[in-house]
C-alpha cells in the first residue's frame, strides 16, 4: 500500500469527520432551541421518549450529542431518569440514519450538494438561512470525504498486506473490541459503521466480522456521555450509566445470538439488501438497534434502579440561599450548548428569589429594627453580588460557544436581567441602611407612614412574583397585570410623596423621618421598574 493511498484515506476521513461536525453543529444552531423544547415537553412516558430520541438523533445525526444533551437535562433537573431512558433508547435507533445514507452512495452528487450550500452562504445574509446552508455544506463535505475514502479503499484491494490484515480478523471478541476502541476514539458510532459500509462495499471486510464490530460500536458510543457526566451530579452520572448498561446488556444478548448463527442473519439481511454488501451492513446496524430497544424497553424501570446501585448516594443539596455557590451552572455542572441558556435562567430564578426575600427582610427590619435581620440583609446582598457576577462571567463564556440561534440572541437580554436583579438587591441594602439609621438615631415613623409602606410593599411584591414567573416560564399570562401594577405603583409613589409632604407641613413627622420615608418609597418604585424589565426580557428570548 503506497503513501498516496494512505494520504487519500486520511484526507477522506478528515473531511468526513469535519463534515459530520459542521452538519451537526449547524443543525443544533438552527433547530437546537426547538429540539430542546420537544425534549422537555414530549418525553412524559417511555414510548414518546423513544420516538423523540429517534427523531432528534436522526435530525442532528449524532446519538452522542443527543445523549450528552439528555445527561445535561437530567443534571439540571429538567428531565428525570425514566424520561432520559426513553430518549437514550430512541437515540440508539436514530443514529443508524447516517450509515443508511452512506450505503446509498450519495458521494456521486456530493459536489452538487456542496456547491448549493456555498452559493446560499455567498448570496444570502440572513443568519438562519446561512446556518441551513452550513448544514448543506457539512452534508456535502461529509460525502466528499466518503468519496475520497472509497477511492482509497478500492486501491487497498491490490495490497496483499492489507488483505492479509483484514483476513486475520477472525475472532468475534477481537472484532467487538476493535469496534469499541475505534468508536471511543472517534466518539461516533455513526462514523465507525459508515467506514465499515465502505469497506464492505470494497470487499475488504467480511460481513460476519462487520456484525461483531457493530456490537463494539454500541459500547464505544457511550464514551461521550460518560465523559460529560464526570463533572455532573449523581443523576447525570446515572443517566450516562443507563446508556452504558443498555448498550452492554444489549451487546451481550446479540453477541450470543450471533455466535449461534451470524451467517444466517447475514444471509437474511443480504437478501433484503439485494446482495449489496454496504447496505447489508447498514441494515444490520438498524436491525441490531431495533432488536435491542424492543427487548430492553420493558425493563426500563429495572435499568433505572440498577443505576442507583452503580452510582449510590445523593448530591450535597445546594439551597437557593446557600452562599457563594452556583447550583445550575459553572465548572461543576455538565455543559451543553443546547441547554446552557435554560440553566442560566434557572440560576437567575434562584438569585431573583434571593433578592425578593431580601427586600422583604429589609422592609421588616426597617419596622422592627432587628439588628440580626439588618446584618442578614448585608450578608445576603453580598451573596447576590457574587452570584450576579458569576452568572455574568458565565454568560460571557457561553456567548463564545456554539449556541442555538434563538439562545444566542437572548444573551444580551440575560445580561440585563442579571443587572436588574442585582439592582433590586442594592435597593434592599439601601433599606437596611435606612433601618440602621433609624436604629442609631431613634428616628420614628408614624402609624400612617408604616401602613403606607406596607401597602406599597405588597404591590411591589405582587409585581415581583408575576415578573419572575413571566421571565422563567417565558409566559405572557401576567403581562397585563404587570403593566397595570407598574402604573399603579408609579401613581402610588406620587400619592405617598404628597401625603408625606402634607405630614411635614402639618408637623406630623420629623424632617429626618421624612427623608428616609421619601427615599424608601422612591426605592420601591425603582424596584418595580427593575421587576418590569425582568418580566419583559422574555420578549427578547422569544424573538
Amino acid at each position: 500500500m503506497n503513501l498516496e493511498i494512505i494520504l487519500s484515506m486520511a484526507g477522506g476521513l478528515g473531511l468526513f469527520l469535519f463534515g459530520m461536525r459542521v452538519m451537526s453543529d449547524s443543525i443544533e444552531k438552527v433547530a437546537g432551541a426547538k429540539l430542546r423544547q420537544i425534549l422537555e415537553q414530549l418525553t412524559t412516558n417511555r414510548f414518546t421518549g423513544i420516538l423523540v430520541g429517534i427523531i432528534f438523533t436522526a435530525i442532528i445525526q449524532s446519538s452522542s450529542a443527543c445523549t450528552v444533551m439528555v445527561v445535561s437535562f437530567v443534571n439540571s433537573g429538567l428531565m428525570n431518569l425514566y424520561q432520559a431512558a426513553g430518549v437514550i433508547f430512541g437515540a440508539n435507533i436514530g443514529t443508524t440514519v447516517t450509515s443508511l445514507l452512506v450505503s446509498f452512495r450519495l458521494e456521486k452528487i456530493a459536489p452538487i450538494i456542496l456547491l448549493t450550500g456555498v452559493i446560499l452562504v455567498m448570496s444570502c445574509k440572513k443568519q438562519r438561512v446561512m446556518k441551513v446552508a452550513e448544514v448543506i455544506i457539512g452534508f456535502g463535505i461529509l460525502f466528499m470525504g466518503l468519496g475520497s475514502m472509497s477511492s482509497a479503499m478500492s486501491g487497498m484491494k491490490d495490497s496483499q498486506a492489507v488483505l492479509d490484515l483484514f483476513a486475520s480478523l477472525q475472532t468475534p471478541i477481537l472484532a467487538v473490541l476493535l469496534g469499541t476502541v475505534l468508536t471511543a476514539i472517534i466518539q461516533s458510532s455513526s462514523v465507525t459503521v459508515s467506514i465499515m459500509v465502505l469497506m464492505a462495499n470494497q470487499g475488504l471486510l467480511g460481513l460476519d466480522m462487520c456484525m461483531f464490530i457493530i456490537l463494539g460500536c454500541n459500547i464505544g458510543a457511550c464514551t461521550s456521555a460518560l465523559l460529560a457526566s464526570l463533572t455532573g451530579k449523581k443523576d447525570a452520572k446515572r443517566a450516562a450509566s443507563l446508556h452504558l448498561i443498555f448498550n452492554v446488556i444489549g451487546t451481550v444478548i446479540v453477541y450470543i445470538i450471533f455466535r449461534l448463527g451470524v451467517s444466517q442473519v447475514v444471509d437474511i439481511l443480504s437478501r433484503i439488501a439485494y446482495q449489496d454488501a454496504g447496505r447489508t451492513v447498514a441494515y444490520a446496524h438498524i436491525a441490531i438497534k431495533l432488536f435491542q430497544v424492543i427487548i430492553m424497553s420493558p425493563f426500563i424501570g429495572g435499568i433505572v434502579k440498577l443505576t442507583y446501585t452503580l452510582v449510590p448516594g445523593d448530591d450535597k443539596k445546594i439551597g437557593y440561599r446557600d452562599s457563594h455557590q452556583l447550583k445550575y451552572i459553572g465548572e461543576k455542572v455538565v455543559f451543553n450548548p443546547a441547554t446552557a441558556v435554560v440553566e442560566v435562567i434557572k440560576e437567575l430564578d434562584r438569585v431573583a428569589s434571593l433578592a425578593y426575600e431580601n427586600l422583604n427582610r429589609a422592609m421588616n427590619a426597617l419596622i422592627t429594627l432587628d439588628e440580626e435581620s439588618i446584618q442578614e440583609v448585608y450578608e445576603v446582598e453580598e451573596n447576590i453580588d457574587f452570584l450576579s457576577h458569576a452568572i455574568s462571567d458565565y454568560l460571557v463564556k457561553i456567548n463564545q460557544a456554539t449556541l442555538p440561534i434563538e439562545d444566542l440572541r437572548s444573551i444580551g437580554a440575560l445580561f440585563h436581567v442579571v443587572n436588574d436583579i442585582e439592582r433590586i438587591g442594592d435597593h434592599a441594602e439601601n433599606i437596611a441602611d435606612a433601618a440602621k439609621v433609624r436604629l442609631d438615631t431613634g428616628v420614628d415613623f408614624s402609624k400612617d407612614a408604616q401602613a403606607e409602606l406596607g401597602l406599597m410593599l405588597d404591590m411591589v411584591n405582587t409585581l415581583l412574583r408575576f415578573s419572575i414567573e413571566m421571565f422563567v416560564k417565558s409566559s405572557d399570562e401576567h403581562e397585563e397585570d404587570i403593566r397595570n401594577l407598574e402604573d399603579a405603583i408609579d401613581e402610588k409613589e406620587k400619592e405617598l410623596q404628597q401625603k408625606h409632604l402634607n405630614r411635614l407641613t402639618n408637623n406630623e413627622c420629623t424632617p429626618e423621618a421624612g427623608v428616609l420615608f421619601s427615599d424608601i418609597i422612591s426605592g420601591l418604585e425603582r424596584v418595580a421598574d427593575h421587576a418590569s424589565n425582568i418580566a419583559f426580557a422574555t420578549a427578547a428570548l422569544d424573538t
